[in-house]
């Protein structure tokens, strides 16, 4: 996960969002705002981070995310309908160019048919454009969240054309 030049991935997505011009703010379930944390780990990253939501409970994800009740019904809180509503919905609420998203389970419990631990959604939305990513990490709890902030980077860089 290291660039060439070592730079940290965190790092490189906000050299490109400072660059950019762009704005960026995160709606996070399993990794409880790990996300949040690395990017704001960062000296200057409030040039480019507006904030973030921490959406554990499916209450949260409805009222301050925008995941319609009818999507958690439908295909529940870890799937990528509910990562592409959080990404957008945190993006239209905190008015951000880029909202990014991530929804699992980090496990040891909490599996269910279809969705083992470590299955984890990652969803990124700007204005003009969405990426919703499955991942099945292996591992603990700390590695599976860790491994979704990680990958939650990539994803971003994806979506504004900065390979991480």
């Amino acid at each position: 996960m290291r660039e060439a030049a070592g730079k940290r991935p965190e790092a490189l997505i906000g050299e490109a969002l400072r660059k950019k011009g762009l704005k960026l703010c995160a709606a996070e379930s399993c990794t409880g705002g790990l996300l949040s944390k690395m990017i704001t780990d960062i000296p200057g990253s409030s040039d480019y981070f507006l904030g973030g939501i921490v959406a554990y409970d499916n209450r949260v994800k409805k009222r301050l995310a925008g995941v319609k009740a009818s999507t958690l019904k439908r295909y529940g809180a870890v799937s990528g309908q509910t990562a592409l509503e959080l990404a957008e919905g945190v993006r239209k609420r905190l008015k951000s160019d880029i909202g990014v998203s991530i929804t699992g389970i980090a496990g040891p419990g909490g599996a269910r048919p279809g969705k083992p631990v470590g299955t984890v959604f990652i969803g990124a939305a700007s204005d003009k454009k969405t990426i919703v990513k499955r991942f099945l990490f292996k591992g603990n709890r700390a590695s599976i969240r860790r491994l979704s902030a990680l990958e939650a980077l990539k994803v971003t860089g994806a979506l504004i054309g900065v390979k991480i």
